[in-house]
């Protein structure tokens, strides 16, 4: 009888452990539906690969993301974790916290005829600005969402020291947005100038 019990007891935190775990998997799987939902509208891109850098930060990209690639985007934000302490900012610092979109670039080279993966956004607030190409501008990077933390890069296939300042920069957004609101509402729009890096 008591092995009976025993088992009994055993099956059912099996099964309520079961539950929890697909719970988690379902909320889980709604939040990053919603997350591709956003880069997908602002890229027009699909991101039907997923992985882990080795730190632990997740990454969707219409190509599989190389290691080298994976690598840059811990040393960016290992950068960008190393500068917020220095501001004593300690909400997402945590490389679990990000999500990483790497979307197909809509050029390859800036105005200077220099290397620049960068995607076209929406041009919103840099409507009639110098960087307004007719109803878009192009970004090196652009914030997803912020609760939970994600932004979209373009993917690069050389020079990756710049894969890791496009993550510490658009790192800044979702740091401020979380540590230093004022910071943060001062900084967040670049069209009355201003730029990157924001953290010193």
């Amino acid at each position: 009888m008591k092995k009976y019990k025993f088992l009994l007891q055993a099956v059912s935190i099996f099964a309520f452990a079961l539950l929890l775990f697909q719970n988690t998997i379902t909320a889980q799987s709604r939040v990053d539906r919603i997350l591709i939902g956003e880069a997908t509208r602002i890229t027009n891109d699909e991101f039907p690969n997923f992985t882990t850098t080795p730190k632990g930060a997740r990454v969707y990209s219409v190509n599989r993301a190389n290691s080298k690639t994976l690598d840059a985007i811990d040393k960016g934000l290992k950068d960008l974790f190393a500068v917020a302490a220095k501001h004593d900012y300690s909400q997402k610092t945590d490389y679990a916290d990000y999500t990483i979109f790497i979307a197909k670039p809509d050029r390859l080279k800036d105005i200077n005829n220099q290397y620049s993966p960068d995607i076209a956004v929406g041009a919103a607030q840099y409507a009639g600005s110098i960087y307004d190409k007719g109803g878009y501008i192009y970004a090196a990077g652009m914030v997803v969402a912020f609760k939970p933390c994600a932004f979209v890069i373009g993917e690069h296939t050389k020079n990756l020291e710049r894969v890791s300042e496009v993550v510490r920069y658009e790192g800044e957004h979702l740091i401020l947005y979380h540590n230093d609101p004022k910071l943060y509402n001062k900084t967040k729009d670049h069209s009355k100038g201003g730029g990157h890096p924001i953290l010193q």
